[in-house]
């Protein structure tokens, strides 16, 4: 089974807080008729502070989407490669040994995709395959999940790479005073997140079912308008009470692998507001708890969008990982409305590393002479 590695995850060195986007909204938008709302949805996020590619003056001025593209592809090569060193690193692989590489991203766009960018000059194969996503918003990190397992499936010595990059405050609109835009004003931040997939070996998550589920009739609830300005995000006042529908597609998923979704051992989720993890919490009849992983990444780095579930996966490693053959979920929540899910176990890989294979194949062979 294909085990996904722990993620190397990547953040701006900008900051800043809940209180400054407050105090900022006030300033920016006095006028507006619907500013007290705005304001208590965006405390409500659960958000503490979020990490910004440029300083605020920067993030603020709108210089035009050429220019703003030209920003997400310059720093998206500044930054991606140390992030996939350390994912490789991490999963002792070299870029040599991954066959795929799944790219997604939907605050900027590449044509070809970073994916060819990044095989030309990190050492990657020339025949690696290139899985670039760019319209699945933040359902794109459970999807990219489960199109590297669908790859290792297919494929059982494989190695996948997945890569996250997400730079929300490039879509920064001054002049939409949509309410939901302007909560996303306090709710979206930037992040770089990469993981690897192995087909063999790892320590990680051994994946075992994906599955994906659209609620009927929910295409506009999230959404880009796409407009000479860029993208203008559109966000429905139904999404948070999504969970409702979407937790029987979870334990759906479940119950065809004989599991129980609301017995688990471990549940890395998209965090796309508190709302979201509060109602799983209730229609799944799991603890609060559970979420931990989401939650602090809501609290610290704010909605990375399809980074998220990379960076809670990260968080459950820096935490020691749970026992071994311990049964977790993953999901992606996004535009669709749509739901990437998968099934996996925790394994540890015991097997000895190469290197001390062969020290002790010399030692061996070497007593062997003395004897």
């Amino acid at each position: 089974m294909a085990t996904l590695c722990r993620p190397a995850v990547s953040v701006p060195e900008h900051v800043i807080t809940m209180q400054e986007t407050l105090d900022l909204a006030r300033t920016i938008h006095a006028d507006h008729p619907q500013l007290p709302l705005a304001l208590r949805l965006m405390e409500n996020t659960g958000v503490q502070k979020r990490h910004l590619l440029r300083p605020i003056e920067e993030t603020l001025r709108h210089d035009g989407f050429e220019v703003r593209n030209r920003i997400y592809e310059a720093e998206a090569k500044a930054r991606v490669p140390a992030v996939i060193d350390r994912a490789l690193e991490d999963a002792e692989l070299r870029a040599q040994d991954i066959d795929v590489i799944v790219y997604v991203s939907c605050t900027g766009f590449m044509m070809p995709s970073l994916t060819a960018w990044l095989i030309n000059t990190m050492d990657f194969r020339s025949d690696t395959r290139q899985i670039p996503i760019a319209q699945l918003g933040c359902a794109a990190g459970g999807a990219a999940i489960n199109r590297a397992h669908d790859f290792c499936t297919a494929y059982p010595e494989a190695n996948a790479l997945i890569v996250a990059c997400e730079f929300c405050s490039l879509c920064y609109q001054p002049t939409d005073l949509g309410v939901g835009n302007l909560l996303s004003n306090g709710l979206f931040g930037d992040g770089i997140a990469a993981a690897v997939m192995r087909g063999r070996g790892g320590t990680g998550v051994a994946l075992e079912r994906n599955g994906s589920y659209l609620v009927p009739e929910t295409v506009d609830w999230i959404a880009y308008d796409v407009r000479s300005t860029g993208f203008h995000f559109k966000l429905d006042k139904r999404v948070p009470g999504t969970m409702e529908p979407l937790a029987p597609a979870l334990m759906q998923l479940a119950g065809q692998h004989d599991w129980d979704a609301t017995d688990l051992d471990f549940y890395i989720i998209h965090a796309g507001g508190p709302r979201i993890l509060d109602d799983l919490s209730k229609y799944l009849k799991v603890p609060a708890e559970a979420f931990r992983f989401s939650r602090a990444t809501l609290t610290e780095y704010g909605n990375i969008a399809s980074a998220v579930v990379l960076d809670a996966l990260r968080r459950l490693f820096d935490e020691g990982g749970v026992e071994d053959t311990a049964r977790g979920l993953l999901a992606g929540f996004g535009p669709g409305i749509t739901a990437e899910m998968s099934l996996g176990r925790w394994t540890v890989d015991d097997r000895v590393p190469d290197t001390a294979s062969a020290l002790v194949s010399d030692l061996v062979e070497e007593t062997s002479r003395v004897g």
